[in-house]
């Protein structure tokens, strides 16, 4: 068995133009959407996905408004700087790219934004309507990883899933996601016991770790006919991969992103998605 290559790409594109329609309706409305990108120091990635973000935004219409600061900016001046932008109402999306500097407080100045406008589906109120299957602004990754399902038509009913990943960005709101598509969730972490055992017996892996020196997911470690996901970001002789053994992997698996190319542009492509959804309550 050779694995079928999941195509981030292709999936998003299609995701993409059908965007591009929904905002020429939203224009004829008098709704442009707009998204404002706060970055905050020179954090290498951080530069790379903020340009991403902007420039995927406005190859489909979108509007954005970008702000970059010193690493030493004050929490009081990027708090008004998030009340100004809740009070705009051609604004509306607003994204934080993390991590921030250790002197801000990343939960408060989160929580800041206005819950309608949070594109990240991050803020205490819009997790929370996650867990209770009532919001419209989901985590980007997670709900781009429910596309992928929907579109490749993979079984989530019944199937064991292993997620090895806990994190707010990840691993929780996926769970909810799953969970309510009927799936039986485990999530893994640094301190799991034998996570062989759990592996091998899942039909479903999403991994996110992003350190290939403390993890890799080995073909040993995969039961026959899995359906793995990739979300991991690493370099490894200057070259992007994720946590999988790729080449190895492929072999026993049935369903396989890749990296790059796989979860990346969904991320993306759903950040996108929200913007035009949180839109929608502006338009005439």
């Amino acid at each position: 068995m050779t694995a079928m290559i999941i195509d981030g790409l292709v999936v998003s594109n299609r995701i993409k133009n059908s965007l591009k329609n929904e905002i020429s309706g939203l224009v004829t409305q008098g709704v442009i959407p707009c998204l404002a990108t706060i970055l905050i120091g020179s954090d290498p990635p951080s530069l790379v996905y903020i340009n991403n973000k902007q420039k995927a935004a406005n190859s489909i219409g979108i509007r954005t408004l970008d702000f970059r600061f010193d690493a030493d900016i004050s929490q009081t001046k990027l708090i008004r700087l998030i009340e100004k932008l809740n009070l705009d109402s051609t604004v509306h999306g607003i994204l934080i790219q993390l991590p921030l500097p250790d002197h801000l407080d990343k939960y408060n100045v989160i929580n800041m934004v206005d819950p309608r406008k949070d594109v990240d589906g991050l803020t205490f109120i819009n997790s929370g309507l996650l867990l209770n299957n009532k919001t419209n602004l989901i985590p980007c990754t997670p709900l781009g990883i429910m596309e992928l399902f929907r579109n490749y038509k993979i079984q989530l009913d019944g199937a064991n899933v292993l997620i090895v990943n806990r994190s707010n960005l990840v691993g929780k709101p996926l769970a909810s996601l799953l969970l309510s598509k009927n799936s039986t969730v485990t999530i893994s972490h640094s301190h799991t016991k034998n996570l062989k055992f759990f592996s091998q017996n899942a039909d479903i892996i999403v991994t996110a770790v992003g350190n290939r020196d403390s993890f890799v997911l080995t073909d040993d470690m995969v039961t026959n006919g899995a359906t793995i996901i990739d979300v991991g970001t690493n370099r490894v002789d200057g070259k992007l991969c994720g946590d999988v053994d790729f080449e190895k992997v492929k072999e026993k698996a049935r369903y396989i992103t890749p990296v790059p190319g796989g979860v990346g542009p969904m991320t993306i492509c759903m950040l996108l998605r929200n913007t035009v959804e949180a839109s929608k309550a502006y338009a005439k």
